[in-house]
């Protein structure tokens, strides 16, 4: 492809992209398609001979656009919000474009400087202590493990990343029972081991329970342990439950205990000054992170963290070989140094665009209609005798199922599961479900950018449908 036939296959391809974005809630919200089919008409063998654009575009219209989940439908209401705009795609388009190896100041310094300042920015719109630094990574999962592994060094004097475990560790991790799996993986990963992952008790609303982590820290100390680690959740992944953040800090700080906040998800609801007192008492925490991929109008991949001294991640994973010293590296971010990986690519350029186009006026002018959704939906549940809401609506996510004195947790939990199957079998709809104390419900997320009161309304008619239905064929 030269460079005139790009010109002109972009223009198409932008043209494209605007009209999907038009029409996108016309689309089949999940695809009807079997396990292998789509590969079924893909070509065993790559093509030895270079194949024209039109035949390459066509194909992607005709095999692989019948086989998407459509996450940017406003009628997707499953897992959590992966929303994008306009202006971070066309950001995104940008980022490509230039091409840019952004690990080091020198590799692209608009880059490094730019992701300084939209952090910046970001901390003191969310309400984070103003000595706080932030740095982007590509997810949570990956932030949360360069915490860990951030904090890992930290207790260890930097010992085991210079002559590895000694065998006579014997750290501790400690989470509530509702955490992101992630934290299972990461406390794998660097070699802790899962058994030495402590799982905290939760309230009755799903929070972790400050005596009871207390109670384990001492114990542990009572046995040998060492206590590492605290993750705390500002909204989990089944229920978006909020832990306790100011005294789980205390309790860190008391124990020497890194205090690792995740918010994920939620985080974004601290643009909003109403929710910022979920942060009270987080200034003596260590690590902060959060998805502006999730619920801030910010494609994927993009996830920021905030540590309150970033020098321990930096000595965690500063290498710098001779082929990139420069004498500009005591006076510049090297981000490379702030994570895992030494390629890195411009994602700050989204945020800055998405933050500029919207202003942090627009952005909470969103996220207030979502929340605003979400509590005309949850009184629509509440107000049907048959349904009951198992957790609290602290944001956007609302955790409902079906209800009937008479049967059991089992049969309850098979009636709930076949109404979410059937309503998204219509693929007019998507919903996505957890356990709560082993109860099977249905998550009703209402995030994404374009979401509006008609779909949750179209929503609500046809859960109400299949649910007659179900219980119809299951009498």
């Amino acid at each position: 492809m030269d460079k005139e036939e790009f010109r002109k296959r972009g223009h198409e391809l932008v043209d494209w992209m605007a009209d999907f974005m038009q029409s996108k809630e016309s689309y089949p919200v999940t695809p009807d398609v079997k396990p292998g089919e789509i590969l079924s008409r893909l070509p065993e063998k790559a093509p030895d001979k270079a194949e024209p654009f039109e035949e390459i575009f066509s194909d992607f219209e005709n095999i692989i656009m019948p086989g998407m989940t459509h996450w940017q439908n406003p009628s997707f209401f499953g897992y959590f919000p992966a929303n994008n705009s306009e202006p971070s795609i066309l950001a995104e388009m940008l980022m490509s474009t230039l091409g840019a190896q952004c690990m080091s100041w020198i590799t692209s310094p608009a880059a490094a400087e730019l992701e300084e300042r939209v952090c910046d920015w970001l901390r003191d719109a969310k309400g984070i202590h103003s000595g706080w630094k932030g740095c982007i990574h590509d997810t949570a999962s990956t932030a949360t493990l360069s915490a860990l592994l951030a904090a890992r060094e930290k207790f260890s004097k930097f010992q085991i990343n210079k002559s590895g475990f000694t065998g006579t560790e014997k750290f501790r991790i400690y989470a509530s029972t509702h955490v992101h799996s992630s934290i299972d993986k990461a406390v794998k990963i660097s070699g802790i081991g899962e058994e030495n992952l402590v799982r905290v008790d939760v309230d009755e609303q799903f929070g972790m329970i400050p005596e009871a982590l207390e109670r384990a820290i001492q114990s542990d100390l009572n046995n040998g342990f060492s206590p590492l680690m605290v993750i705390s959740a500002l909204g989990t992944t089944s229920s978006t439950a909020v832990d306790p953040i100011g005294p789980i800090t205390k309790i860190c700080k008391e124990y020497k205990v890194w205090h690792h906040i995740d918010a994920a998800f939620a985080g974004t609801a601290l643009l909003l000054p109403q929710f910022q007192s979920l942060m009270e008492g987080h200034e003596d925490a260590d690590s902060y992170v959060f998805n502006p991929h999730k619920w801030m109008m910010t494609n994927f991949d993009c996830t920021v963290m905030f540590l309150r001294e970033p020098k321990h991640l930096v000595n965690t994973f500063s290498l710098t070989p001779e082929y990139l010293k420069t004498d500009l590296d005591e006076k510049v971010n090297n981000y490379r140094d702030w994570g895992i990986p030494l390629g890195r690519r411009f994602r700050a350029l989204k945020l800055w665009f998405v933050i500029r186009s919207y202003g942090l006026d627009g952005l909470r002018t969103k996220i207030q209609y979502h929340l605003d959704l979400t509590k005309k939906a949850e009184s629509w549940i509440n107000e049907d005798e048959r349904l009951e809401i198992l957790a609290p609506v602290n944001f956007n996510t609302i955790c409902f199922r079906y209800r009937d004195v008479e049967l059991s947790t089992i049969e309850l939990n098979k009636i709930n599961e076949n109404w979410m199957s059937s309503s998204n079998s219509t693929h007019k709809v998507f919903f996505s479900h957890t356990k709560l104390d082993g109860k099977y419900v249905i998550r009703w997320v209402i995030g994404q950018t374009d979401v509006e009161e008609k779909h949750i309304q179209q929503a609500w008619v046809l859960l109400q449908d299949q649910l007659n239905k179900t219980l119809k064929t299951s009498a």
